[in-house]
C-alpha cells in the first residue's frame, strides 16, 4: 500500500482541521486518501485528475463498501482536490545522497527555489546569452491534452436499457457492466465517441498476455464489448484481427456416481436435499430449480415445466416418481407458509415483467408462489412493502459444498455437477442423444455431445452387417 508523503500528510491534516472535520474521523479521511493514491498509481491515473474519482468509487462499490463509507471516501478525496486548488501545490522529488524523499511543496516555494538557482547560474555565466524558451505550437497544445476523464454515465444507462429491452438476464447486465467498467479503466475514461476497435484489441490482448485469463473469460469480455459497440454506441464493430487469444481447452464435466449422490443426500437437510434431487432427477440448472413456482409442477401428468430457462426457452421434464411423495409433502408446507404470509399482510411474491400490472392479484395467489421460497421477506425501499423472493442460490451452494466435504468425496462437485450426472447416466443407460438434448434444453446437439467423454465407450468394435443382428 502506498503511504502518503509526509509533507502532504501534514498539509492534509491541517486542511481537515480547517474544514472542522471531527478528530475521530480524520484518520479515516487519511486512509481513504491513501487508498485513492494507491489506486491511481495501480491503474495509471494521474493523482491530480478528478475524473479518476468515479472509477475509485466504483472500485469501492465492487468491494462491498457501505454507502456511508463511499460517501466518506468521496468527501475525503474532494477535500484533497480542494487542497490542491487552494494551495496550488505540486509534488517535487528531492534526491539526497543516501535516500530519495518526496515533498509536497507549494508552487510559490518552487518558483522561489528556481529563481535562486537562475540567479546563481546567471552570475556564473554572465557572458553567456540565455536561450529563449521555445513557444509551444498550437497543434502541440491540442495534441498534449489528455483524452481521458470523460463521463460514461449515459453509456451505462444505455447499456442497461438495451439489455432490459431484450429481456436478458439480470446476471448478463451485471457481467456486461463489470467488463465495461474494466474497459473504461483500461482506456482511462476515454471519450466514448473516440473509442475504436484498436482499443478493444489492446484490451483483449492485455487480458490474455498480462492477466492470463481463460479463453471463456476473454470471449465473455469480447461479447460484452461487441454488444456495447453495436447497441449502445451504434458503431460497426468491424473485423477484430491480431488479438492474442487465450488458449481454449476441452472441458470434461465432473460426474458423480449414483452411490456418491446418495451419500451426499444423507448430509443435506430439507429443503436442500429436495433441491438436489430435482437437479439430478430432472437435469435442471440451479436457477431453473430455484425459480420454479407452484403451478410449474403437474403431479397428474408427472412433469415439471421450466419457464424462461437459459435463452428464455421453455421445456418439460418428467418428474421422478420416487420423490413425488416428498414433493407433495413440501407443497402442503408451502400452503401453511402462504397462509401465514397472508395473515401478516405481505405484498406477495415478485413477478416478472408486467405480469403484476396485468394480473393485479396474482402476486398473492398460491399458484404463483415460489416452490422454494426465501427464508425472509425482502423490503422494497421505494414503497416500504415486504415481498417474498425465492431461496438464494448461495445458501444452496454452501449446503452442497459442506455435504460434499462431509461425504469425503474427492471431486470438484457443485450444484451444476448433478446436471452433468443426469445427462451422463442417461447416456450410460443407452438413451438417445437427441432425447437427452431436449431434456437438457440445449439448442445444439454439439453441446450435448460433450457428455460422450464422461462415460466409457460401449461401441462394438467388430464390423458386422445389420442383417446379422
Amino acid at each position: 500500500m502506498l503511504n502518503i508523503p509526509s509533507s502532504l500528510r501534514v498539509q492534509f491534516e491541517a486542511y481537515l482541521q480547517e474544514k472542522a472535520i471531527p478528530k475521530n474521523n480524520q484518520a479515516a479521511y487519511q486512509k481513504w486518501l491513501r487508498y485513492y493514491l494507491d489506486f491511481s498509481r495501480k491503474y495509471n491515473f494521474p493523482q491530480t485528475q478528478r475524473g479518476s474519482l468515479t472509477h475509485f468509487l466504483a472500485n469501492l462499490q465492487e468491494k462491498k463498501q457501505t454507502k456511508a463509507q463511499q460517501d466518506q471516501a468521496y468527501h475525503s478525496i474532494s477535500l484533497y482536490y480542494e487542497l490542491i486548488l487552494a494551495k496550488d501545490t505540486l509534488f517535487s522529488e528531492k534526491v539526497s545522497q543516501d535516500k530519495t524523499s518526496y515533498c509536497f511543496i507549494s508552487s510559490s516555494d518552487a518558483v522561489k527555489d528556481m529563481s535562486l538557482k537562475s540567479k546563481s547560474f546567471h552570475y556564473q555565466t554572465s557572458n553567456m546569452a540565455a536561450p529563449r524558451p521555445k513557444k509551444p505550437d498550437v497543434k502541440e497544445k491540442v495534441l498534449s491534452k489528455p483524452l481521458a476523464g470523460a463521463s460514461w454515465r449515459a453509456e451505462y444507462t444505455g447499456l442497461a436499457s438495451e439489455i432490459q429491452i431484450r429481456h436478458y438476464s439480470p446476471k448478463t447486465l451485471k457481467t456486461y457492466k463489470q467488463w465495461l467498467r474494466q474497459f473504461q479503466t483500461y482506456t482511462q475514461s476515454k471519450p466514448p465517441t473516440l473509442l475504436s476497435t484498436a482499443d478493444v484489441k489492446e484490451f483483449l490482448t492485455s487480458l490474455a498476455v498480462k492477466r492470463r485469463v481463460s479463453a471463456s473469460t476473454q470471449n465473455q469480455a469480447f461479447n460484452a464489448l461487441l454488444f456495447f459497440f453495436r447497441h449502445v454506441l451504434n458503431k460497426e464493430f468491424g473485423k477484430v484481427d491480431g488479438i492474442v487469444r487465450a488458449k481454449r481447452k476441452r472441458y470434461i464435466p465432473v460426474v458423480l456416481s449414483r452411490e456418491e449422490i446418495e451419500t451426499i443426500l444423507t448430509y443435506l437437510a430439507p429443503p436442500y436435499d429436495l433441491i438436489v434431487k430435482l437437479l439430478y432427477g430432472c437435469g435442471l440448472r440451479l436457477f431453473e430449480c430455484l425459480q420454479l413456482r407452484v403451478h410449474c409442477l403437474n403431479f397428474d401428468m408427472g412433469v415439471v415445466t421450466v419457464h424462461d430457462g437459459k435463452g428464455k426457452k421453455d421445456r418439460t421434464v418428467p418428474l421422478p416418481e420416487t420423490i413425488l411423495p416428498e414433493l407433495r409433502e413440501h407443497l402442503e408446507s408451502l400452503k401453511v407458509l402462504h397462509q401465514l404470509d397472508l395473515d401478516r399482510n405481505y405484498a406477495g411474491v415478485f413477478l416478472i415483467y408486467a405480469l403484476e400490472k396485468k394480473y393485479r392479484k396474482a402476486s398473492k395467489e398460491f399458484i404463483w408462489q415460489w416452490f422454494f421460497p426465501a427464508k425472509n421477506f425482502t423490503r422494497i425501499p421505494e414503497t416500504g412493502e415486504y415481498r417474498r423472493y425465492y431461496l438464494h442460490e448461495t445458501h444452496v451452494q454452501k449446503a452442497i459444498k459442506e455435504a460434499v466435504g462431509k461425504a469425503g468425496i474427492c471431486k470438484r462437485a457443485t450444484a451444476h455437477t448433478f446436471r452433468h450426472s443426469f445427462a451422463s447416466h442417461l447416456l450410460q443407460a443407452n438413451y438417445d442423444i437427441r432425447t437427452i438434448q431436449e431434456l437438457l434444453g440445449h439448442s445444439d446437439v454439439r453441446t450435448t455431445m460433450i457428455y460422450t467423454h464422461t462415460i466409457n465407450s460401449q461401441t462394438t468394435k467388430e464390423a458386422k452387417s445389420p442383417l446379422d443382428f
